[in-house]
């Protein structure tokens, strides 16, 4: 009986000791939904078209996947790719593109970044914030110059920032 028990009591404590191990591995996660991606993509297109510029926004996901797509009329073709990638290497680093690229020029160290698959060092990704988490990024392709891209995505964000809280 008593070597019973005690094949009980291991077995329970080996039970309890697994399902806390399992427990430490679950994490909880903010992510971007359809609707604050639309909303993100809509008003970032709205901004650089009020400035005179035809651009394209996409906006991913923490895990760099597209949720939204807004293309301006008259945006050029390569604005949907460079948007797309923009908003990737924003997210995958956490960082804008434009902070990631005046990085790599200035520290030989980091000027390989620009070879990681999918990356684009030009200005006009910018992360997206719920408090201090990334939970997506936007990129914007097509205004004269990455900075103007940028200024976009950072009032396209800054028109939805009641949503991030």
């Amino acid at each position: 009986m008593q070597n019973r028990l005690t094949t009980v009591a291991a077995l329970t404590l080996s039970l309890i000791a697994t399902a806390a191990a399992h427990a430490e591995g679950v994490r909880t996660e903010k992510n971007m939904s359809l609707d604050l991606a639309t909303q993100i993509a809509a008003q970032t297109v709205a901004t650089c078209s009020a400035n005179g510029y035809n651009v394209t926004a996409t906006v991913v996901d923490r895990a760099g996947t597209v949720r939204a797509v807004q293309r301006a009329d008259n945006a050029g073709p390569h604005t949907l790719e460079a948007s797309r990638l923009k908003a990737y290497t924003s997210a995958s680093a956490k960082n804008t593109t434009l902070a990631i690229m005046e990085g790599s020029q200035k520290n030989p160290a980091a000027a390989n970044l620009g070879q990681i698959p999918g990356y684009l060092l030009l200005g006009g990704g910018v992360p997206v914030k719920a408090g201090n988490e990334v939970i997506g990024a936007v990129g914007v392709g097509g205004a004269p110059g990455g900075h103007l891209d940028e200024q976009c995505a950072v009032a396209g964000i800054a028109k939805v920032q009641d949503l991030l809280k």
